[in-house]
């Protein structure tokens, strides 16, 4: 009852009669889902979490967290999280990869569930909106780390600390503990990948030696830790985005306090 009254105060994020927002958000598309998802995060992955006090209660911010395991189950569960941990419940809303707004169905599918494509428009609009952002500054880059690189951090890209000085918005380093252990993967053909238009070509313990279900990821603990928020805006003021070495710098100020949490909760 508790988590349904929790889907229910999403209502709002759609006027009127509308059946989704203009992201194209559906609340009974995601009160359909969510039981799915709450079975992964209490009884598969079995989700913990900590910091929940560094998730603003009102008004936009960015949530700046590691990314691995090649299917976003990190993202997913992340949501799931934060949307328990609210008071009032808030939807996360992940800025998702451009190449999976290509794919029929999920992309669909993910716009329902409150996931928006990765432009930098939408990214704007969010946050103008008020809300929570996820981002995974890594990228695909992330997604695909093989076992030796298992937990170290890839180059953060700098859209997003650029978005947040537009906004005045503080960023949020979120730490992920489980993703890198879902699908250890122990090569990444990209030159093939390359070839077929795929942004990797894995070689699992599983896959491609059992299909698709190769890609599965297997039943780790995750651990969530959410850290205190950056509020560079408040030192440097919107101008600053337009400033490429401070962005830079600020990028690696993220990454820096994600690694540090990683490390301190693995």
């Amino acid at each position: 009852d508790s988590e349904r009254r929790r889907l229910a105060a999403l209502d709002h994020l759609v006027d009127g009669d509308m059946p989704y927002d203009r992201f194209g958000f559906s609340p009974q598309a995601a009160r359909t889902a969510f039981p799915l998802f709450r079975a992964l995060y209490r009884f598969y992955f079995r989700v913990s979490s900590e910091g929940h006090e560094n998730l603003p209660a009102e008004g936009p911010a960015v949530l700046a967290a590691n990314h691995a395991g090649l299917l976003p189950f990190d993202g997913a569960m992340t949501v799931v999280d934060v949307l328990r941990h609210t008071d009032p419940p808030r939807l996360l809303r992940a800025v998702v990869d451009r190449w999976a707004g290509t794919l029929p169905f999920v992309n669909v599918f993910f716009a329902r569930v409150g996931q928006v494509g990765g432009t930098r428009e939408n990214f704007a609009d969010l946050l103008d909106d008020g809300q929570l952002v996820l981002v995974f500054p890594e990228g695909m880059a992330g997604a695909r780390k093989t076992i030796t690189q298992r937990y170290r951090l890839q180059r953060f890209h700098t859209g997003f600390v650029e978005q947040a000085l537009r906004a005045s918005v503080p960023i949020v380093p979120v730490a992920v503990v489980g993703s890198d252990d879902q699908t250890p993967i122990l090569f990444d053909l990209q030159g093939v990948a390359r070839r077929l238009g795929l942004p990797t070509l894995p070689i699992t313990p599983t896959f491609p030696w059992l299909g698709p279900l190769g890609l599965l990821p297997y039943p780790v603990r995750y651990r969530i830790v959410y850290g205190e928020p950056l509020c560079f805006h408040e030192r440097f003021g919107p101008d600053a985005a337009h400033d490429a070495r401070l962005v830079q710098h600020l990028s690696q100020q993220v990454r820096r306090s994600v690694q540090l949490l990683l490390d301190r909760s693995r």
